[in-house]
């Protein structure tokens, strides 16, 4: 099940390869991020001295019947992803590479467990957007037609 999804992303960049993480939320954020109060809005992953990866500036809104709980809650505070240290040290070679973002693509929930899509890839050009619009734009005009 989808709960939102960084469109763009996609329209910024060129996805050349997705991994999946897990994220450590406590218990009012999950039911807050099953609600589907969360925006990856600038989000991006970070990967500190001590090789783990942090999920940095997503929102997660405050969930309204747990407020008495959080009374300082910081909606963007950097959360902790869960990978393998073959993946973090996959993803810290690529960052150093010249041109590659590493950025968050969607959160779903898998096996009630909230997963979030990682996406690695390179910022496109002002054509390249250009012509993906027109692709699209093409391919609804072929299906409206048919």
């Amino acid at each position: 099940m989808n709960i939102t999804e960084n469109k763009r992303t996609y329209h910024d960049y060129k996805i050349s390869e997705t991994i999946e993480a897990g994220l450590v939320l406590s218990g009012p954020e999950v039911k807050s991020v099953k609600k589907g109060s969360i925006s990856l809005k600038g989000a991006y992953i970070s990967i500190d001295q001590n090789m783990e990866a942090y999920l940095v500036s997503a929102h997660i809104a405050l969930y309204k019947p747990a407020k008495t709980y959080q009374k300082d809650y910081d909606s963007e505070q950097p959360r902790k992803l869960l990978l393998n240290k073959r993946q973090i040290s996959s993803l810290v070679g690529k960052q150093g590479e010249k041109g590659i973002s590493i950025l968050p693509l969607r959160i779903y929930v898998k096996n009630r467990l909230i997963k979030l899509e990682i996406g690695i890839g390179t910022g496109k050009k002002k054509y390249d957007k250009r012509e993906d619009i027109k692709k699209r734009d093409f391919e609804r005009r072929k299906k409206k037609l048919m």
